[in-house]
């Protein structure tokens, strides 16, 4: 709890904050519920979004991704925008919807009114008690983000130890980013380095080096996500700066000796251009080591429907999915520097 207060307040003092951008406050971290998260934190939980198994894209091997809910950034090309706050939310999927009024008349906030025959719900009024979505018979109503202690999480990661044993994987915290609750991901992470499971951390970098480092020495691979190598247009588009996030970069790897695997995700308008990309070869080239591999991962539209459920407008909704000739050009780019390449993962 202590490591979530601190990790909370250090960022609340950091540039991102004085430049007026400051999101954890402005968009979710701390939000309507706070009591009620800070109290759930108390008591050993953390909040969740999704465990995944048989994974074979976040780590070597067979693995199981355990999904944190709520984070820093908000990255407009988020392919999971259900990870950014940190508390549950409603989804609701308009196709399903008949107008039948159940939810309507079980909301206790007055929160969900119709119009002609679909529902809407009030995101302002609405507390999330989750109600509508047992009430709804047509299963438009979906609750996402629910508590857990590490050790009900670690439960289902141990049922698939046997895949981790034969393929060599084992379990990815990914989210969401999982260093914004970093007691309850060292606790998870704890009990599978101390079950023989490999570990590993997928994150954007965004947290107190204190913080990071309580979480990270329980790791034996970080998946490291680099947006833009630019400050100005990393603030514009994610709402902070990258100077915290290159730093710790450099100490993860260097510092900690930890094996990283960095990742790009290539978003047209973006970060494609070859003056970023090179940026972002030469940084891990001379600022970390050529034996850092590069995973290249081009957008795609798979989450825009879940901007849609929960009614928030995607800004890059029109961006187009990289070619075949964008992706071999930026992998020659990081190829020139000595660094390998790969497409995926």
């Amino acid at each position: 709890m202590q490591a979530w207060r601190e990790n909370v307040v250090y960022l609340q003092n950091c540039s991102a904050r004085q430049e007026g951008i400051f999101r954890f406050f402005a968009d979710g971290m701390l939000p309507f519920n706070y009591q009620q998260s800070e109290a759930m934190i108390e008591s050993g939980h953390g909040i969740i979004f999704n465990i995944q198994g048989y994974c074979i894209h976040d780590g070597p091997g067979i693995r199981t991704s355990v999904f944190l809910k709520g984070c820093p950034l908000r990255c407009p090309w988020c392919q999971n925008p259900e990870s950014h706050s940190f508390h549950p939310e409603l989804l609701f999927a308009d196709e399903k919807c008949s107008g039948c009024g159940e939810c309507v008349r079980i909301c206790p906030e007055k929160a969900i009114r119709l119009y002609g025959k679909k529902s809407r719900t009030d995101r302002q009024l609405c507390k999330n008690s989750g109600l509508c979505v047992d009430a709804c018979p047509n299963e438009a109503r979906a609750a996402i983000g629910n508590w857990v202690t590490d050790e009900e999480v670690f439960k289902k990661i141990a049922a698939d130890s046997l895949f981790y044993q034969e393929s060599g994987g084992g379990v990815t915290l990914s989210g969401g980013e999982p260093l914004a609750q970093p007691e309850f991901a060292a606790r998870i992470l704890k009990r599978c380095r101390d079950a023989g499971f490999h570990t590993a951390l997928d994150t954007c970098g965004y947290a107190s080096w204190t913080t990071a480092q309580e979480v990270l020495r329980h790791v034996n691979l970080v998946l490291f996500d680099f947006k833009h190598m630019n400050p100005q247009i990393h603030r514009k588009y994610t709402g902070v700066s990258n100077e915290l996030i290159l730093q710790n970069a450099e100490k993860i790897h260097h510092g900690m000796s930890i094996p990283m695997w960095a990742r790009v995700t290539l978003v047209p308008g973006f970060n494609d251009s070859a003056e970023n990309i090179e940026a972002t070869a030469r940084f891990i080239a001379d600022r970390l080591s050529n034996a850092v591999p590069v995973h290249l991962l081009p957008y795609h539209r798979l989450g825009e429907a879940k901007w849609e459920r929960l009614d928030r407008k995607n800004e890059i909704a029109s961006t187009e999915i990289p070619g075949e000739h964008k992706l071999v050009e930026c992998r020659r780019i990081f190829e020139s520097f000595g660094l390998t390449a790969i497409m995926g993962g």
